[in-house]
């Protein structure tokens, strides 16, 4: 069953820094698509100084300086990545930082930027965004300036990123967050543009309050010219509402609402510092992986209770009902990932140097051991964040940002995994990853895409290859939802292609733990276990023809330590004992819908 392809791996979906021309089996691309800077108010506040054009810099592998004399510099730099400011309070941040700005010298701003303690820090921003951006009724504070500190905010904003492109070798995408959060509940999206053809503001929580006006704005924006879409994230904190039954305004959801949510926000945010949105071990008992960072610590904050519908998958679920009643599905996401990272560090997302996200909130060992990040979650509950990837015919404005529009996208929660599958009637066990590719263009559907009504049970090709510089491969799953003849919810998962010599137990359908190679004395892991490469197929022989259903593709690495192991060691701590030691890094690759 497995299939180690070594040699073959390196023919197919690797990463181009330079390309001459688009490559029609399409590569893969890492990067960033949810990001702040010292234009956030929360993340100056918490003592970010970097700028847009510091953090795209850092994202295209040079050296930064960060507030603390220190300089920092990626590992691997990315291939994409996109500076999303929040749009509130983003003129009062260009007044709060640039001399001879209109209310530069306001009291209460002399007062932000004099502030140290955390302590008051932590309470200024209360007072000025806290009670007013989780209300129904968000206000600029006093001291706003006016528009067109925020038009020239957003102006440097796009200067950075029209700066840092460069088509072929990095792509800089111009966007900002809309930060809605009525009554605590987390409604945010992430708006990116296809090219530089942008509006001279962008609208924030305060003037738009509803995702339905947010749709209109985006419509009206389509209207003038311009592409754009919506990536919503942190369901696990949307107290409900991200996959809602009804709109906000209280009614019914219809189909104009479903095509409307379908056209707009082709993706979702599958992870970030804040947690994984894909599942909870509380609703899903069955899945064995679904304990991954869960992030049970948002609950104590803003009177949050987490439900199933809070959850990706549970979204999913209910779309394809909606799809039934409709006739559209409102949830019809594809995944990506990212970090939401307020240091302004573009995907720092490597374990064994995690610094937090949220400056001395959690900057600390102390406080990320013991402290809270206020009116979110504990510090050691925290995760590194995301990566977002995209397979894509050329490293540019277009080819990124058309790959997230027909949902060609795939998260991992850190690692540089790649995952690929694709579905249809006529696929068949691939010999080599090209092979895989050809015919899965060719007779397949790709991730993202619909596989339309079958007389014969669809076979899925899947194939996953490691981080060249991380840990091996456990196994792929195929994570299979669909709703039948009754209406009642189904899923599935299926263990597809593994490493090593295991067969599933056929007393309990499930296929053995794939070891452990982790020293908890010293942080350290081997690759004597797992596979550098996996691929194979697997064909839906439950297969109803009359039954819309779901496919996505989850690939676990083998265990290795969380960060919260490497922060013990290296401080000479003793490990936490009521967070994991160890975790199995992973990816999601976005699904693909059958439709009757």
């Amino acid at each position: 069953m497995l299939k180690l392809l070594l040699a073959a791996s390196a023919l197919v979906g690797t990463t181009s820094l330079a390309i001459a021309e688009p490559n029609p089996l399409r590569d893969a691309y890492f990067g960033e698509t949810h990001l702040h800077t010292a234009f956030s108010l929360d993340a100056y506040i918490g003592g970010t100084r970097l700028m847009p054009a510091d953090s795209l810099a850092y994202a295209r592998g040079e050296s930064v300086t960060l507030p603390d004399g220190t300089t920092a510099q990626h590992k691997r730099p990315l291939d994409f990545a996109a500076v999303t400011d929040h749009a509130e309070y983003m003129g009062e941040m260009y007044s709060t930082m640039f001399e001879g700005a209109p209310g530069h010298d306001n009291d209460d701003l002399v007062q932000l930027r004099e502030l140290s303690d955390l302590e008051e820090r932590q309470n200024w921003f209360i007072k000025y965004v806290v009670s007013s951006n989780r209300s129904a009724t968000p206000q600029h504070p006093p001291f706003f300036a006016g528009p067109e500190t925020s038009k020239s905010a957003w102006q440097v904003i796009v200067d950075a990123a029209q700066e840092a492109n460069d088509p072929g070798t990095f792509t800089a995408l111009i966007g900002f967050e809309w930060s809605a959060a009525p009554n605590g509940a987390n409604l945010h999206r992430n708006v990116l543009f296809r090219d530089d053809n942008v509006p001279a503001s962008v609208p924030s929580y305060i003037d738009i309050n509803e995702e339905e006006n947010l749709w209109a704005w985006m419509k009206e924006q389509e209207a003038e010219g311009r592409r754009l879409l919506a990536i919503p994230h942190n369901s696990n904190a949307s107290k409900g509402r991200m996959f809602p039954d009804i709109d906000s305004f209280g009614e019914r959801m219809d189909l104009e609402y479903a095509r409307t949510r379908q056209t707009y926000e082709p993706l979702i945010e599958m992870m970030q510092v804040k947690g994984n949105s894909e599942v909870h071990r509380k609703f899903w008992a069955a899945d064995e992986f679904a304990g991954f960072e869960n992030a049970n610590s948002i609950q104590k904050n803003s009177g949050r209770v987490f439900r199933q519908r809070d959850f990706v998958r549970g979204g999913l679920i209910d779309g394809i009902g909606y799809a039934f009643a409709l006739g559209l599905n409102p949830f019809k996401y594809g995944f990506i990932g990212s970090t939401d990272n307020h240091n302004g560090m573009m995907s720092a997302v490597a374990e064994d140097s995690f610094i937090g996200a949220h400056g001395p909130e959690d900057g600390s060992v102390e406080r990320r051991r013991s402290g809270s990040v206020a009116g979110w979650i504990d510090g050691k509950d925290l995760s590194i964040g995301s990566l977002a990837g995209v397979w894509a015919t050329e490293n540019t404005r277009a080819g990124i940002w058309d790959a997230m529009k027909r949902r060609e996208t795939f998260a991992t929660s850190g690692p540089r995994i790649k995952v690929r599958m694709f579905g249809g009637v006529e696929l068949s066990p691939p010999t080599d990853p090209i092979d895989m590719v050809q015919k899965g263009y060719l007779l397949g559907t790709h991730m993202g895409g619909t596989m339309e009504s079958a007389g014969a049970p669809p076979t899925f090709t899947v194939y996953a290859e490691k981080d060249a510089l991380g840990a091996n491969l456990d196994r792929i799953q195929i994570i299979k939802g669909w709703v039948d003849e009754y209406g009642d919810a189904n899923e599935k998962i299926i263990d597809v292609v593994w490493a090593g010599d295991r067969e599933i137990d056929p007393s309990t359908g499930k296929l053995p733990a794939v070891g452990d190679t982790v020293d908890l004395s010293t942080a350290l892991f081997t690759n004597e276990i797992g596979a550098p490469v996996l691929m194979g197929s697997w064909t839906d022989t439950d297969f109803n023809p009359q039954s819309n259903a779901f496919y996505y593709a989850r690939v676990l690495e083998i265990p290795t330590p969380r960060w919260t192991t490497y922060d013990a060691v290296r401080n000479g701590l003793p490990l936490l004992e009521d967070v994991p030691a160890t975790i199995q890094e992973r990816a999601w690759g976005s699904p693909i819908w059958y439709n009757n």
